[in-house]
């Protein structure tokens, strides 16, 4: 390890330009930009390792890169994402967001957090391995997807498809890093969502404001409808919404008493007084693990630039996510959510579906996850604080769960002020180093777990 990590040392210059080289290439899934191009860049850095390539594809569906390398008794998946949030808005990057800038230590770019530097360290850290230990203790299998910023809405079929390709003793998720009390953390599981945009809609065409005497406007029609999937106090009104939710057990219950509490310092952070309800401590984060969610994440109708325009929209927009916990079934919940609107007099809202996944959950106590701990301990001299689910989604229940396939993050640069999904997106570089020879402890672990 000691020679694993002295590699690393004599390589940053190279893999840090390679690492900018992969951000300064535009990958919105969102806005179908740049998905055949980066799919290209990943499958030829995996030839680049020696791995057996595969690029597969669904109709419609951004591709899937698939690379194999390495042989053991013990197989590793790598699920990782190409694909990053849209930058805007542009005009609250300091620098522009595809052109990565170091300053203070920290590297600036869109998609440098989440999730292609994630992405490119743990294929640096194993050129590193593959350079100063030789061949791998143990299979790995990348696999690397184009659409999770955008709920996978493919995956779920390729999975399906592609099961034989996906079966593995343990699962290293794309997420890793510490959390705001700068410990090093793991999380064995995440929450599923369903994703939909509500929409009302007006005259054909926008109209002069002073109709609005005897013509009905679709914003205050949205206005009135969302206003009836929430209480007051947070709870969701929706008929049917918690009936499949799975209450916390009593191991998860006890996980949580073992959680460092960072009510404070998240409280400084976001630049509110208190959360919602004056929760606090355990309870705090017994409701943010273990409770779904309904979140209006955008709205917009009408006029919404600089001075005034006296109109009456044609249309308004809802943008509305559902965090959800397990035994919950997305597609239910749009059935619930249609039958609260038809029932409140607002069937002419229609729905439009975004993309949906399923709340996944892993065995804390598995080899992979007893691996990371390990690994993160040799590497940082820390103990790990393994969470049993992250409050975050991803496509962790066709990937792992459906095939009964352990997980754990790890090896990451994630920190609080990393500002995932926002301008001025960041990691510390002294992170991106230290991860990469956490990814080398992490094999040496499984290879022996």
């Amino acid at each position: 390890m000691d020679r694993f990590a002295a590699h690393i040392d004599a390589n940053r210059a190279r893999y840090d330009d390679e690492l900018r080289a992969f951000l300064r290439q535009p990958t919105i899934a969102a806005q179908g930009i740049g998905l055949e191009e980066t799919a290209v860049l990943v499958a030829d850095r995996l030839e680049r390792l020696g791995a057996v390539v595969q690029i597969l594809r669904l109709p419609g569906a951004a591709p899937v890169v698939y690379g194999a390398l390495g042989q053991g008794e013990r197989t590793l998946l790598i699920y990782d994402h190409y694909d990053v949030q849209p930058p805007e808005p542009l005009d609250h990057w300091i620098t522009p967001p595809f052109e990565p800038t170091l300053r203070d230590g920290k590297l600036y770019a869109r998609g440098v957090a989440d999730n292609k530097g994630n992405l490119m360290l743990r294929l640096q850290a194993i050129e590193s391995w593959l350079a100063t230990a030789g061949q791998l203790p143990i299979r790995i299998n990348f696999l690397v997807e184009g659409e999770e910023e955008i709920g996978s809405v493919h995956l779920a079929e390729f999975c399906q498809q592609h099961a034989g390709l996906l079966r593995a003793d343990g699962c290293l998720w794309e997420t890793g890093g510490r959390n705001a009390n700068e410990q090093p953390t793991i999380n064995c599981g995440a929450k599923g969502i369903c994703y939909v945009e509500l929409i009302a809609r007006g005259a054909a065409y926008d109209l002069h404001s002073a109709n609005a005497t005897v013509v009905p406007n679709p914003a205050w029609r949205l206005t009135w409808a969302l206003n009836t999937l929430k209480t007051p106090d947070g709870l969701i009104s929706i008929p049917g919404f918690y009936d499949r939710v799975r209450p916390p057990s009593e191991a998860d219950l006890r996980a949580l008493q073992s959680l460092p509490l960072d009510d404070d310092i998240l409280l400084a952070d976001y630049g509110i007084p208190t959360f919602l309800g004056g929760v606090r401590g355990v309870e705090r984060l017994k409701i943010h693990l273990f409770s779904p969610t309904c979140t209006i994440c955008g709205l917009v109708s009408g006029y919404t630039g600089t001075g005034t325009k006296t109109v009456l929209p044609a249309e308004a927009r809802a943008k509305i996510d559902f965090r959800l916990v397990p035994d919950m079934d997305p597609a239910e919940v749009v059935a619930n959510l249609r039958a609260h609107l038809d029932a409140g007099g607002f069937s002419d809202i229609a729905i439009l579906e975004l993309g949906h996944e399923r709340a996944a959950r892993s065995d804390p106590e598995s080899a992979v996850v007893r691996a990371m701990a390990q690994a993160i301990l040799e590497t940082s001299r820390e103990e790990a604080v393994i969470y049993p689910t992250m409050a975050g989604t991803g496509p962790m229940y066709p990937v792992c769960q459906a095939f009964g396939t352990p997980v754990t993050s790890g090896c990451g640069t994630g920190y609080m002020g990393a500002l995932v999904h926002a301008p001025n997106e960041n990691i510390r570089m002294n992170d991106y180093w230290d991860a990469m020879r956490c990814m080398g402890a992490f094999i040496q672990a499984f290879a022996k777990a």
